[in-house]
């Protein structure tokens, strides 16, 4: 299938390599399929790209590269909804908000998103009482800043 990307132009994807978010993202309910293609050759972060409108994209990484102590509970409804059944069968991605310079990029902790590898459902779920932030620095630079 050729679908239209915001990074990359068009591209040709696999139908079994589109993921469904029954209720959609938090504020794009009605964007329900998605796919994971590279942001460029880096190997450490990924396009989210919506499959049917090509503008909306968003740039993700694996949380736990950033932040080895990331940890939350999966409330029992998301596990139900995705059908998980093992810890094994779970991906965890997080969306960053990409600045100029690279080193101010900051990641989602609040609302992770959950990709149940073996059936390709997916959701973002937003960690209730937790400490975790929207904003989250990927970098400390030396002197605190």
């Amino acid at each position: 299938m050729l679908m239209k990307t915001k990074y990359h132009s068009e591209v040709e994807i696999n139908e079994n390599d589109i993921w469904q978010f029954e209720n959609g993202l938090p504020g794009f309910p009605e964007e329900k399929e998605f796919c994971i293609l590279p942001l460029q050759e880096d190997k450490g972060f990924f396009i989210l790209q919506s499959t049917k409108t090509p503008e909306i994209a968003f740039v993700i990484s694996n949380p736990f590269s950033f932040v080895p102590n990331y940890e939350f509970k999966i409330d029992e409804q998301t596990l139900e909804q995705l059908e998980l059944q093992s810890k094994e069968d779970l991906q965890v991605l997080t969306i960053l908000t990409v600045q100029d310079p690279f080193e101010k990029t900051t990641a989602n902790l609040l609302a992770p998103l959950l990709f149940n590898v073996k059936n390709k459902k997916a959701k973002q779920m937003i960690i209730n009482g937790s400490n975790y932030v929207t904003k989250h620095p990927l970098f400390y630079i030396k002197g605190g800043k």
